[in-house]
């Protein structure tokens, strides 16, 4: 884009001449308003023309699909031409040309895709990006904090839910040390990871992860390339379309250092449909996006909302937004009203317009502009006609975008995916072991159990057995008595044998009666 000799940025245009943005000023943020169709996607390329032109690479999100026509040089046209002149009242030849565009895509399929990790993100903005409670969001926290003491990281989807199950079923174990974790809000962390993950945010989560540097390049010939997210299907889900837009932001101010006033900026991001960054955030997030707004301008980003109202965004944000561009507002309603009213007033005042008036009267490509000027001082309100882009007002062929793709040094990067050991697969072989070691144990009881089951079989078999052998040489002995008794009363007996059973018989008689005297003590004669 042309730059005057001042190097300024010629954003618009009136009767008065040239209306021009100091570089300087550039990374004290800004606010692209309007209603639907004003003109705030060409003012959006205006200033990421302009922004390239001078060596600033810019972010900036593609909703509709037409921004990518910026890669190629634009079309002239009777309209073209009776525009420059009538609204611009400029006579010179436009320069046509295209400007360096690097493609990104959460999806990967109309860009090189973008992917972070579940670490990188943080519990705060995965647990909006589930639509956690504040409860929910402690045990989410507790799960974070579990994982990084133990060096567990969390690169993709399947790791944080193995880290959910994990810490539900050590619950115990973490309670002395984190806190309660509870089934049931396991369970809905649990349910709300399925829900994203059906929504298809699980492919924005892995490695390779996104090196935010990789936005900070030039093209060869000195121009800051313009980064463009395809949004078109990201849009789809807004809750993930603004957290993503939040770690960026996040990820540019801890990433960057300190940078002081510089005289152009770092880097320039624009977020378009900006009020879905506030939508339903809770209070500890949006006191989190004001801190970045307002210290980020030290290390040399410039941010831009586009949005339909300034009301959009809370008093805390916009009062850091320094250069202004409103272009017409519908009031249809008296909450619309209120709304063009409050616009108006933001404004530095102008004796010679009613801005309140004038917003409802604006054209197509028409703004009330106040920028602010060398000194950082806001300028009073001035109502002109945005510049026109020099690239295509189109959307760039598929053919011309893959193109693009491919020849990007970036390509080979980011477009093969990475799944290193983390979590999943550590949590998996611990549990694997811990069943592991479970069945050796539960086969060692069973194995221990059996054998004193053998020891004590084989010992009552034992007892049975000495038994039955004693038994047996009883009945033995008994039999082998019967069977001489029996031989005796067969065989007569001799004359010995007679004389000696009396004799015995004698002898036995004598000492019984000895024994009765002895031990009765009276006398008595002997038989």
């Amino acid at each position: 884009m042309y730059i005057p000799k001042l190097h300024k940025i010629w954003i618009c245009q009136n009767q008065d001449g040239g209306i021009y943005m100091y570089p300087k000023m550039a990374n004290r943020h800004g606010l692209i308003a309007g209603a639907t169709g004003t003109g705030k996607t060409v003012t959006l390329k205006v200033l990421a023309e302009a922004f390239s032109e001078m060596g600033v690479p810019v972010f900036l999100a593609d909703i509709k699909g037409d921004v990518s026509g910026m890669l190629l040089p634009g079309q002239d046209s009777e309209g073209f031409k009776k525009r420059l002149k009538t609204k611009l009242g400029l006579e010179m030849p436009w320069k046509f040309q295209g400007y360096p565009i690097r493609f990104w895509d959460v999806y990967g399929k109309m860009g090189h895709p973008v992917r972070t990790t579940i670490s990188d993100m943080g519990p705060d903005l995965i647990a909006r990006l589930l639509e956690l409670n504040d409860t929910q969001t402690g045990v989410l926290n507790i799960v974070f904090r579990y994982a990084d003491a133990n060096g567990l990281l969390l690169l993709d989807f399947k790791d944080l839910r193995a880290m959910v199950k994990y810490c539900g079923d050590n619950a115990a174990e973490l309670k002395t040390e984190y806190g309660n974790v509870s089934a049931v809000t396991i369970g809905a962390i649990q349910r709300a990871l399925l829900r994203l993950e059906d929504q298809g945010a699980n492919t924005f989560f892995g490695e390779p992860a996104l090196d935010i540097k990789d936005w900070f390049q030039t093209a060869p010939d000195g121009r800051g390339i313009i980064n463009m997210l395809y949004c078109c299907e990201l849009f789809q889900n807004p809750l993930l379309y603004s957290t993503f837009l939040l770690w960026m932001l996040s990820e540019l101010y801890e990433t960057l250092p300190e940078a002081g006033d510089l005289d152009k900026p770092k880097m320039v991001f624009f977020f378009d449909e900006a009020h879905l960054i506030f939508k339903d955030a809770p209070r500890s997030l949006l006191d989190k996006v004001e801190q970045i707004v307002r210290l980020i301008r030290s290390k040399g980003v410039g941010i831009y909302f586009i949005t339909q109202l300034p009301a959009d965004i809370p008093d805390s944000v916009l009062s850091q937004l320094g250069n202004k561009l409103q272009h017409a507002l519908r009031a249809y309603t008296p909450k619309d009203q209120k709304a063009l009213k409050t616009a108006a007033q933001s404004f530095r005042a102008n004796p010679a317009i009613n801005c309140e008036k004038a917003l409802s009267e604006l054209g197509t490509g028409e703004v009330l502009v106040s920028l602010l000027d060398n000194e950082g001082i806001p300028s009073m309100v001035q109502r002109a006609w945005v510049m026109p882009p020099r690239s295509l007002l189109d959307v760039c062929p598929d053919e011309t975008r893959f193109k693009e793709m491919k020849a990007s040094p970036l390509a080979e990067k980011y477009t093969e995916t990475v799944d290193r050991e983390s979590a999943y697969e550590i949590l998996t072989h611990k549990v694997e072991e811990q069943i592991k070691a479970e069945e050796e144990a539960k086969e060692r009881a069973e194995e221990e159990k059996r054998a004193a089951f053998e020891a004590k079989l084989k010992e009552k078999e034992e007892a049975a057995r000495l038994k039955e052998e004693e038994k047996a040489r009883k009945e033995a002995e008994r039999e082998a008595a019967r069977q001489e008794r029996e031989a005796n009363k067969r065989q007569p007996k001799t004359i010995v044998d007679k004389v000696k059973d009396q004799a015995i018989n004698n002898i036995t008689r004598t000492a019984g009666n000895a024994l009765a005297r002895g031990i009765l003590g009276s006398f008595k004669k002997l038989f």
